[in-house]
């Protein structure tokens, strides 16, 4: 069991839309990350974590849920560009930027394309059940995600008997360009956001909305954001901007490197405030 104080948002932060294999089991958390299973538990001024693999597991948990950054600092630097945007910074306290596994990443975004988050979340769960290892938490079977090298195995059909849809073609498209070498995901690390935008949709079934989702929440890239439904609803009710072009042309201007976290305390703010 491992304990660290409590300074983040847990329920914003794994239900804000950054993640699609979570469960939540009373006031616990059970996410599935690259080669293990955790559990997070609330308790007063702290989280308890479980997992059923401890290696470096601090390490893991900081790594991906970004609790090395100083969110405030960020925060009080966005206000003083726009302090608009103050009461969505207030009401997202607390909410991080989850950094994820690129590959799963990719395959969940372009999952992800005109489809609702519990289909995704299906299809996730397909794919892992049938081609990921098995893992045993606390009783119960889990499944990782699988390997480039165990996916590139499968057919079109393959994917669409995961119910991913008209997505299948991408998906078998975009892994036999991983095992060809013709995108490399960990050169992406070293691009800025313009460049590593560019480079992601030279590839089908990758858009900018999906490439953006992939930047964000696997790279951590701030300076790219995608644009959706929530956020088109703020910029319209709190600036009287509409059309994705204005709204983008505003907010690089207005928070630039920080662009992509102010996107997401709009839609958060947007999303669950009642």
């Amino acid at each position: 069991m491992l304990k660290i104080k409590n300074n983040f948002d847990l329920r914003s932060t794994i239900t804000c839309g950054q993640i699609f294999r979570y469960i939540e089991d009373n006031n616990s958390f059970i996410v599935i990350i690259k080669d293990r299973v955790i559990k997070l538990t609330e308790e007063e001024d702290f989280i308890i974590i479980e997992s059923n693999k401890y290696d470096n597991l601090k390490e893991i948990i900081y790594d991906y849920f970004d609790l090395n950054r100083d969110y405030n600092k960020i925060a009080v630097n966005i206000l003083k560009k726009d302090d608009k945007i103050k009461n969505a910074i207030e009401y997202s306290k607390g909410l991080k930027m989850i950094h994820q596994d690129p590959f799963e990443t990719l395959i969940s975004y372009i999952i992800s394309q005109n489809n609702r988050v519990s289909s995704i979340s299906n299809s996730l769960n397909m794919i892992s059940a049938n081609y990921g290892e098995k893992v045993v938490f606390e009783g119960k079977d889990y499944y990782l995600f699988p390997s480039v090298q165990k996916l590139s195995r499968l057919t079109i059909q393959d994917f669409r008997n995961c119910k991913v849809g008209f997505r299948d073609k991408y998906l078998y498209e975009i892994i036999q360009n991983i095992i060809n070498k013709k995108l490399n995901l960990e050169s992406i690390y070293n691009m800025d956001g313009e460049d590593a935008l560019k480079y992601l949709m030279n590839f089908k079934g990758i858009g900018m909305k999906v490439a953006s989702c992939i930047l964000l929440f696997a790279y951590q890239k701030f300076d790219v954001y995608p644009v959706d439904t929530w956020v088109k609803k703020f910029m319209k009710d709190d600036y009287n901007i509409e059309g994705e072009n204005n709204i983008r042309n505003f907010t690089s201007t207005t928070y630039k490197e920080y662009s992509g976290l102010a996107i997401q305390y709009m839609f958060n703010y947007k999303r669950n405030k009642k």
